[in-house]
């Protein structure tokens, strides 16, 4: 059996939806306001953020947490932080978030290739615009500031039978 990874070497797949599915997101400045919570976050070096996107009523996203941050506490920073500046910044007083989050601890690199095509490609299957670069609120958008792939989440060699 496979030694579990350092802490630092963590990377995670996370969905966290809006309180009973309401679509917070479908407003533009609270939409650009969760973007600026999500690189607010990455500038102050809580997580790697490597792929996102923020739909109407919940959020994907594929990052990795600081060494000395917990997933559950970056995932706080997020939510805790978007629902604080909302309500102080856009005077939104209704509940934004559900309470819990879902999380998938990526594997390897065809696991982290899968998820971050999952999101890039989320906007088109719900048919909310045609083609990923053309949906403002995800990293597919041009101008996101995003991390590389962690190095520990290396491609296997071709033939190797997986995706990179």
């Amino acid at each position: 059996m496979k030694p579990p990874a350092p802490q630092e070497e963590r990377t995670f797949f996370v969905t966290t939806n809006c309180h009973q599915r309401q679509p917070v997101f479908r407003a533009a400045e609270r939409a650009r306001l969760m973007l600026g919570v999500l690189q607010d976050n990455r500038r102050k070096g809580r997580f790697l953020l490597h792929q996102f996107v923020i739909m109407p009523d919940h959020i994907h996203l594929l990052l990795t947490p600081a060494p000395e941050v917990s997933l559950e506490k970056a995932v706080q920073f997020i939510k805790g932080g978007f629902s604080f500046r909302v309500k102080k910044e856009l005077g939104f007083h209704d509940e934004v978030w559900q309470q819990s989050f879902t999380e998938h601890r990526v594997k390897d690199a065809a696991d982290y290739a899968h998820h971050r095509e999952y999101i890039r490609m989320n906007p088109v299957r719900a048919k909310v615009v045609g083609a990923p670069e053309e949906y403002a609120y995800s990293s597919a958008a041009n101008g996101a500031e995003l991390d590389e792939r962690p190095p520990w989440l290396k491609p296997q060699a071709k033939g190797a039978g997986t995706r990179g």
